[in-house]
């Protein structure tokens, strides 16, 4: 990251920084002058027990940041009966006054597999919540359109906090720089106080970061 000239990183629950490595990491962020602007967990609301939740906001602080990403769900929001999405919401509502309470954002995960998969029920969920401790993150889904996709990044600017940035097309992975004008018609949607995460390499390799960080570089200016 200091090579690459980045600043800000969210370290994921899984393998970067499970809780009991938080601690070792602030202090290697401290070292070398990097933010932690989110903590990526894998909690599922509706699905994982709400009071797991403590764990990971515990985490986040230790690491200096208040935004926690989520997973809202484990199925599509087309899949949902009408008393499973109440129960949902209600488990939103539940996470959000959780959120308050701690002084936190629990932002959900522009996913597949989970409520907010369209861009139509991610709003519902944000209105019926109404609350500016849950919100969004936004990423283009790589089996839709440049246009949807647009439209989604439209729809959900006011309620998205971080922005995963990738070139995909359905399941191949493609160096940044081919997508540049696309992701200048992306961010062009957004308001300037969004942190950009680089979320994968093309070829999995972490020495492809420098080359990918440029590549997002060249698309602000």
């Amino acid at each position: 990251m200091k090579t690459a000239g980045l600043e800000i990183i969210e370290w994921g629950s899984d393998v970067h920084c499970p809780p009991e490595k938080a601690k070792q990491i602030a202090k290697l962020q401290k070292q070398y002058g990097i933010r932690c602007c989110s903590y990526g967990t894998y909690f599922k609301i509706g699905v994982t027990p709400i009071n797991e939740l403590e764990k990971y906001i515990v985490t986040a602080k230790t690491l200096g940041t208040n935004v926690l990403r989520l997973w809202c769900g484990d199925k599509n929001s087309e899949d949902y009966t009408e008393s499973e999405k109440r129960e949902l919401f209600a488990a939103c509502n539940a996470a959000a006054e959780i959120a308050k309470a701690e002084d936190v954002t629990l932002c959900m995960e522009c996913h597949i597999n989970t409520y907010t998969n369209r861009k139509e029920a991610a709003l519902e969920l944000m209105v019926a919540v109404n609350s500016p401790h849950l919100r969004m993150y936004w990423q283009p889904n790589s089996f839709r359109s440049e246009e949807e996709n647009t439209l989604y990044a439209k729809l959900l600017s006011p309620y998205t906090v971080n922005i995963h940035v990738f070139n995909w097309n359905k399941k191949e992975k493609y160096p940044l720089r081919f997508a540049k004008d696309i992701w200048k018609n992306y961010l062009s949607c957004f308001d300037d106080n969004k942190n950009l995460l680089l979320e994968f390499m093309p070829d999995g390799r972490i020495e492809s970061l420098e080359t990918e960080a440029e590549a997002l570089k060249e698309i602000l200016k």
